[in-house]
């Protein structure tokens, strides 16, 4: 006897099903599917079943199966439209060319060269900030990873050039995401998007040309995918480099400036473990203290608090593959041409996963508990097999430098208190948040302030 199809969430519409609900506020959808139908279940979006995979067995079936009975292509079409032929939305052929491709920036011993960028640029907007004052934090945040993403992933150069007008382009691209509605509508928003994308193409081409004519001169991401070679032995072409560009400089900012941000404001929310992470800044990176490798690696409180962030923020909800052949999940099966999602913040508060999952835990991930190893694929925030993120330690690293420096320089506190999760078609993010700060008091006989740091001879300047 054949296996039934997963069973449907309630609250389904006729024509619509739980589209308005998706789109409204598809964690309640989401929470309410699994409670009343199990760790597999159906929602109907218009025309389209979806079926949803809840949990480390069934994630595990959803990443290793991806290439095989599960495509990336079909459901990320939106994607294609706003930043071209980006890796897997081409093929799982031509991804296999390119993987090499992808991973050679993101290799230990370019890591260095990041994180020396990656504390200069976030000096540089610690000493923006004065003795005292109040910021909006998520854009503060999310400005602040651009200009990182800019200077460490497309070069210094590039950001002086044409960062002021480059990213505005960019959040035109970034506004115009919907994976529910057909990209080629003559919509406002998609008419915008094609616009940018146009003058982003006018603005990289002449640099991909000089660049390729003073090879030496660069010593960067983007040079690093101009020097690049596929599988067969060729170097990348404009068609191919621009798409790859934008493509990961919309995953190296996009998902990274809403979790910099909740990883601040969580540890503000709880002082305790704030604490910790205090006395963790001021026993490995005192006053003007440099940041290095070794010293990020003893950050240990800062780093398992990055990796909460992840499981109780993830900013990627929504992880599709479109069903090829039909795939057998426990009791089910789904039939081909459907779409299957999973939910790595359902999956990350299951309590046989995740211990009191309901808790901001970061001592979760201390090496007595390590909670996130039960499981391979019990923590999905990066995704997981072969198409985790490939940017994931870049985007860790980069989260802990941030907060590393903040600690180290400024006494912050929240303002507002209500901060929720604010739910978009792209990366998810904090709502609008003001903290104050102030300025930590230098230890006796040390000076302060930018320009006297500078005459110190304070390593960021």
């Amino acid at each position: 006897m054949s296996k039934p199809i997963p069973p449907l969430a309630p609250g389904a519409l006729p024509f619509l099903g739980h589209a308005l609900s998706f789109r409204n506020g598809r964690d309640q959808l989401l929470q309410h599917g699994y409670d009343t139908c199990g760790p597999v279940f159906a929602l109907k979006l218009a025309t389209q079943n979806v079926a949803v995979l809840v949990g480390p067995e069934y994630s595990k079936i959803f990443f290793q199966e991806t290439d095989r009975s599960l495509s990336m292509v079909e459901p990320y079409q939106f994607l294609r439209e706003s930043f071209g032929d980006v890796a897997f939305l081409v093929g799982p052929e031509y991804y296999k060319q390119t993987r090499s491709v992808l991973h050679e920036p993101f290799k230990r011993h370019k890591m260095t060269q990041y994180l020396a960028v990656m504390q200069e640029r976030t000096q540089v907007w610690l000493d923006t900030l004065g003795e005292t004052g109040e910021i909006e934090l998520v854009a503060a945040v999310t400005q602040l990873v651009q200009d990182i993403a800019g200077s460490a992933l497309m070069g210094r150069k590039f950001q002086e050039q044409v960062g002021d007008e480059f990213w505005p382009l960019y959040e035109a691209i970034s506004l115009a995401l919907d994976p529910m509605l057909p990209a080629h509508w003559p919509l406002p928003k998609f008419k915008r998007r094609d616009r940018a994308r146009a003058k982003l193409e006018a603005l990289l081409r002449p640099m991909l040309a000089e660049r390729r004519q003073n090879p030496d001169a660069y010593d960067d991401f983007m040079q690093e995918l101009l020097n690049a070679r596929d599988t067969t032995g060729q170097p990348l072409d404009d068609e191919h480099v621009i798409p790859l560009l934008l493509g990961l400089l919309f995953a190296g900012h996009e998902t990274t400036a809403g979790q910099a941000a909740w990883t601040i404001v969580e540890l503000l929310r709880h002082p305790e473990y704030a604490q910790r992470v205090q006395q963790e800044v001021d026993a490995v990176l005192p006053y003007q203290g440099e940041l290095n490798m070794e010293r990020l690696a003893q950050m240990e409180h800062i780093e398992w608090a990055v990796r909460e962030v992840e499981r109780v923020r993830p900013s990627a909800d929504m992880v599709f593959r479109y069903v090829t052949t039909p795939l057998e999940v426990g009791d089910y099966v789904v039939p081909a041409g459907w779409l299957v999602q999973t939910s790595s913040l359902l999956t990350h508060n299951l309590p046989e996963v995740f211990a009191n999952p309901e808790q901001f835990d970061p001592l979760r991930y201390a090496p007595d508990r390590a909670e996130d190893k039960k499981h391979r694929f019990g923590l999905i925030g990066f995704g997981g097999g072969i198409h985790r993120c490939t940017g994931m330690n870049f985007a860790n690293m980069e989260m802990s430098v941030i907060t590393a420096l903040l600690w180290q320089q400024f006494e912050v506190e929240l303002v507002t208190q209500d901060t929720h999760v604010a739910q978009g078609m792209g990366a998810n993010r904090p709502s609008a948040t003001i903290v104050r700060y102030r300025r930590r008091p230098a230890p006796v006989g040390e000076l302060v302030g930018a320009g006297a740091a500078t005459a110190a001879g304070c390593p960021y300047h």
